[in-house]
């Protein structure tokens, strides 16, 4: 075979990251999708011949042209998450027109959208697996949301919107990267700095451009904790109203893109035959329905409404006790929330990092991993190429020693270069090709406190949760046994169902045997104290109700976002926050030009799907407490049922039944209000 000279090209294994540069992305882009154009006219012809296509005229050549996509442009969109520059966004949106171009031509396929109808219908329909049967169904289903009973000139049109809502939302992005890149604080007088811990001051010192200078950034493992500690309340209040205005104003408003996303999507919608976009969207999900989802909304919100009230009136009479006067403003909240918890339970956050360093994290949950599911997870550093210097890579084995799939870990924060938040995406899906499987390969970028001179990453208790809850996600990708790449790992799992495996495996950071098997303090090497277990437990539903409220307000607005499309954006938010939330939002508070989630992300008309998930992964560890958490024999046999059914099976099934597999009957949501200490207000 020969030499391919450019390796964007290479359309299979690992990335080769360090041959990559940014001017090979528009070459190869140009020649692959000039290659696919010619395989997919192929391949038409080919479905247009055969009056009664087989599986085989479909199916295989259908997925190989998308993974030779999905290979190249994957590796593309995912540095622009990790390593953006000027350069890289120039490319990016230069050649992301074609791609979706082609993606268009793929979706709507008259010829590939007969052949899946054709054998959905035909008498061999009840010969094939559920997994067969899903992706055929799934091929129709999306050729029909691509717009492939469009004719002329609304299919131009509809192409239209979707490459101009992949442009808006690129630039949401990028707009948002930038403001949150473009403030910073920069303090020289250590009058400024009273509360702020050692290990914060640390890193903000090492953030600064000159010698005794701290800079704070509105990225979050800067914001968070100066939010929580700093004593400065002018400080606070002008973070804050730095970060809820991020992205609204100048060059970088998001305003003007996000009534623009709103209007397109609402267009898109009808030109499909649904009446907006929420229901749209809802036609790919597990939910049957808008008013199902509602009603969850309605039970948690009635839930955690009363207790979100108690909370903040616990949190004014403490801090009246402690001198404040008035009322508490946002940006005092976090404040006295930490300054709360410190004294009813004795816990300091920051002073826990100590026993949460990464490699002993990382230690804990890959020992969790193994207890639950059998499988070892090794470090391979040095066996793959990377993108930066403090990626690391690991590979999984199984229980006879063999390799069955790899992973990407960039866990430190860059906020010049990386986008906020966390994520997990496939590098690399499993497929069965010719006899060949082809392992899975995931993604896992967290954006934690980076490493501070010679000391490890140090993490607080919720960058645990975050790692734990993104190799949730990976696991559900790396440990499928589907071998039809289409429905493999989290492929085809409904977005209301995908945070099921990641929400599931933070509830094991309060689990004695993997916390303990992970918190030691990393210069002695001592186990947490037992007393100090005891106090996350206890403060674990600590403003519990003002949490779930928080996540139902954000859900509730996107859905009417969706709905309502010509209302505008505030005034559904103001409408909405007289009933869910205790402290309204500023009238200056643009929130909205940061919610990447439902405007840059997968979440349209979908942030609800943390909630719906959320009963589903509370729901199958409550099966674990059933059993008995401190049994090892039951908790590694439970284990295995979930490896079999969640993990293993991943989009060849209906979530639901799925679900059912593994639990043995429908969901509840009565885990969710007892995890969360919210059992009592349901009642």
């Amino acid at each position: 075979m020969p030499e391919i000279a450019n390796p964007l090209l290479r359309g299979e294994g690992l990335p080769p990251f360090e041959q990559i540069q940014v001017s090979m992305v528009e070459p190869a882009i140009a020649t692959l999708l000039a290659e696919l154009t010619s395989q997919l006219q192929a391949l038409e012809e080919h479905l247009t011949a055969h009056s009664a296509p087989t599986w085989q005229d479909l199916v295989p050549p259908l997925e190989q042209i998308g993974d030779r996509l999905s290979w190249t442009w994957g590796i593309i969109s995912h540095l622009q998450g990790v390593k953006n520059s000027p350069e890289l966004r120039q490319v990016y949106q230069a050649v992301q027109p074609q791609v979706i171009e082609f993606y268009n031509l793929l979706g709507q396929s008259q010829p590939i959208y007969q052949a899946a109808k054709y054998l959905r219908a035909s008498e061999s329909w009840s010969e094939f697996s559920p997994a067969q049967q899903r992706l055929l169904e799934a091929t129709i289903r999306d050729a029909e949301l691509a717009g492939v009973g469009l004719a002329e000139p609304a299919r131009s049109q509809f192409n239209q919107i979707k490459m101009e809502l992949a442009e808006l939302s690129t630039q949401f992005s990028n707009h948002l990267l930038d403001a949150t890149k473009q403030f910073h604080l920069d303090l020289s007088d250590p009058a400024q700095l009273v509360g702020l811990p050692p290990s914060y001051l640390a890193q903000a010192a090492q953030a600064a451009p000159t010698p005794d200078t701290w800079r704070i950034t509105l990225d979050y493992p800067s914001y968070v904790p100066f939010m929580q500690h700093s004593q400065r309340r002018d400080l606070r209040e002008q973070l804050y109203r730095a970060f809820i205005t991020r992205a609204s104003a100048g060059d970088l408003d998001n305003n003007p893109l996000i009534a623009k996303i709103l209007q397109l999507r609402h267009t898109q919608a009808q030109m499909l035959g649904f009446a907006n976009y929420a229901e749209l969207s809802l036609a790919s999900k597990m939910a049957p329905n808008l008013a199902a989802i509602e009603v969850l909304i309605e039970e948690l919100r009635q839930a955690s409404y009363g207790a979100a009230v108690a909370d903040l009136a616990d949190l004014e009479a403490f801090a009246h006790s402690q001198g404040f006067e008035g009322n508490l403003c946002h940006w005092d909240t976090s404040y006295w929330a930490e300054r709360l918890r410190e004294t009813r339970f004795d816990l300091n956050e920051e002073a826990l990092r100590p026993y949460f360093p990464l490699p002993q994290v990382l230690a804990g949950l890959f020992g969790l991993v193994q207890r639950l599911f059998g499988v070892t997870v090794v470090a391979a550093d040095g066996a793959a190429p990377i993108w930066h210097e403090d990626v690391r890579y690991f590979q999984i084995e199984d229980e006879l020693g063999q390799v069955i799939a790899s992973f990407y870990l960039d866990p430190y924060s860059r906020p010049a270069e990386k986008r906020g938040g966390a994520w997990m995406d496939f590098c690399v899906g499993r497929s069965r090709q010719a006899d060949q499987v082809r392992l899975p390969v995931a993604y896992l970028i967290c954006n934690q406190t980076p490493p501070l001179d010679n000391q490890p990453s140090l993490m607080t208790f919720r960058e645990v949760e975050t790692l734990f809850h993104e190799f949730g996600h990976g696991l559900q990708h790396m440990l499928t046994e589907v071998d039809l790449g289409g429905v493999a790992g989290i492929n085809n799992v409904e977005w209301d169902a995908v945070e099921l495996a990641s929400q599931f495996m933070e509830n094991w950071c309060y689990d004695r045997e993997t916390l303990f098997g992970m918190a030691r303090h990393y210069q002695t090497g001592e186990p947490l104290p037992e007393a100090e277990y005891q106090k996350l437990l206890i403060a674990k539903n600590f403003m519990s109700g003002s949490a779930m409220l928080r996540q139902l307000f954000f859900s509730q607005l996107d859905l009417d976002l969706h709905q309502h499309v010509d209302i505008n954006p505030s005034q559904v938010r103001s409408r909405l926050a007289q009933t869910m939330t205790v402290i309204p939002p500023l009238p200056e508070d643009q929130m909205l030009c940061s919610f990447g989630h439902i405007f840059a992300g997968g979440y349209a008309a979908g942030y609800y799907s943390y909630k719906w998930a959320e009963v589903l992964s509370a729901d199958a560890f409550a099966a674990f407490e059933e059993v008995g958490l401190e049994n090892p024999e039951a908790i590694a046999a439970l284990g295995r049922r979930y490896r079999q059914t969640i993990l293993a099976l991943g989009g060849s099934e209906h979530p639901m039944r799925v679900f059912e597999q593994f639990r043995g009957r429908s969901p509840q949501t009565e885990p969710l209000l007892r995890h969360s200490g919210l059992l009592a207000r349901a009642a």
